[in-house]
């Protein structure tokens, strides 16, 4: 069970948020698909209710194969995506928000994620955002139960205020903290992550190189004879 407490809001609904359903507020307006989500409100909108969240950050959210994705530019800039394996679609590289179901177990190239053990290209620990984000979660705990995995947006939004640099028409900008700041909260999890990924590819290297055993010649004479025999005529008497 994941501790809520540990979790910045904003990003524990990212991750449980249903999008590209029909937005109850402009259900007979056309084009009302949920694909923006509201950094302010934790809440997935609609292009008609974007107006009205015009001071809030948001986060554009695209479908690709049928699943949630955002661009991973827009992505580091609210948290850190190092070692989390992106695509490309439209020329633009992508990340996955939440954790894809398998169809069949396929263990190939021996790279597999962290979390759910999704095949998964050289220098990746993670598929997407919320495999990474479950296993981050368990590492904190267990170094720092009291650190927050990352800062909750209202936080930041307060010390921004009293710097003075939210911007000249008080609107809040869409990064809620700088990537530097970020990878030094995250330096410490990150290495235990990787840590840990190491760990569990390296049990799985004994299956997943198993020399494979031959049947003995006799037995395979067995197999590969399955055709009848030379047919006899039966006696006329």
């Amino acid at each position: 069970m994941v501790d809520k407490s540990l979790v910045p809001r904003w990003l524990w609904n990212l991750v449980g948020e249903k999008f590209f359903g029909p937005c109850k507020v402009h259900g007979s307006s056309r084009k009302n698909e949920k694909n923006v989500y509201c950094l302010e409100c934790c809440a997935s909108i609609c292009s008609h209710c974007v107006p009205l969240h015009a001071s809030h950050p948001l986060l554009q959210v695209r479908r690709y194969v049928y699943h949630d994705v955002v661009r991973l530019a827009d992505a580091q800039k609210l948290l850190d995506c190092s070692l989390v394996q992106p695509y490309t679609t439209n020329s633009a590289k992508v990340v996955f928000l939440k954790q894809r179901p398998i169809s069949r177990l396929f263990r190939g190239s021996g790279n597999l994620c962290a979390t759910c053990d999704r095949n998964l290209q050289e220098n990746y620990v993670f598929c997407s955002i919320s495999c990474k984000f479950q296993v981050q979660h368990r590492m904190a705990r267990k170094i720092r139960p009291e650190r927050q995995l990352l800062p909750s947006y209202d936080s930041v939004r307060r010390s921004r205020n009293e710097r003075g640099d939210s911007g000249t028409n008080g609107r809040a900008e869409t990064s809620p903290l700088p990537v530097s700041r970020l990878n030094s909260l995250w330096s410490t999890t990150l290495t235990v992550t990787a840590e840990f990924a190491r760990k569990k590819r390296s049990s799985l290297d004994p299956v997943l190189h198993r020399p494979q055993q031959c049947l003995p010649i006799r037995d395979i004479a067995v197999f590969m004879s399955r055709r009848k025999g030379v047919p006899h005529r039966s006696p006329l008497y």
